[in-house]
């Protein structure tokens, strides 16, 4: 082999390995999941807790929809892949979204408990008792007197034998 198709083989090789390393470098982002304790935990009032729900079910809802694009673009990747090897570097192996989910849950399920405890209803003061007089209680009635001995039963007859 001459020096010069060394070159070429070793060049053709290297681009191989860059194509494939940008190819996965672009196959899906990192996972950034939300801290399911954070610090401003223990200040946050009823409204603040109510309000950063809310804003988690809106970012669960984009990171399903994110979910369900990457699912797909998998499996046209997987199929595509099975032609053109090189379109499987493009699969999201790193699951960011369901990642992300996870925590996200974890996080709602603590800020639920946490609502539960600051924004439970004041239990209410006890009524006044009530300015009526205490009925008198009933006397009880007397036992009814006990009845009468039953009187002993004749003795039976005998038959004569």
């Amino acid at each position: 082999m001459t020096k010069k198709g060394a070159f070429v083989m070793r060049a053709g090789v290297l681009s191989g390995i860059v194509f494939g390393i940008g190819l996965a470098a672009c196959a899906g982002r990192d996972p950034h999941p939300v801290a399911v304790v954070q610090p401003q935990d223990a200040q946050s009032d009823c409204a603040m807790i109510r309000a950063e729900i809310e804003a988690n079910n809106v970012q669960a809802q984009k990171l399903a929809e994110e979910n369900g694009a990457k699912i797909a673009q998998n499996v046209a990747a997987g199929v595509v892949g099975v032609v053109i090897w090189p379109v499987w570097f493009a699969m999201d192996a790193k699951g960011a979204a369901g990642t992300e989910m996870d925590a996200l849950k974890a996080r709602q399920q603590y800020l639920s408990s946490l609502a539960e405890q600051r924004c439970a209803p004041q239990p209410a003061p006890p009524p006044p008792p009530p300015h009526v007089a205490a009925k008198p209680k009933p006397k009880p009635k007397p036992a009814p007197p006990p009845a009468p001995a039953a009187a002993p039963a004749p003795p039976a007859a005998q038959s004569p034998n």
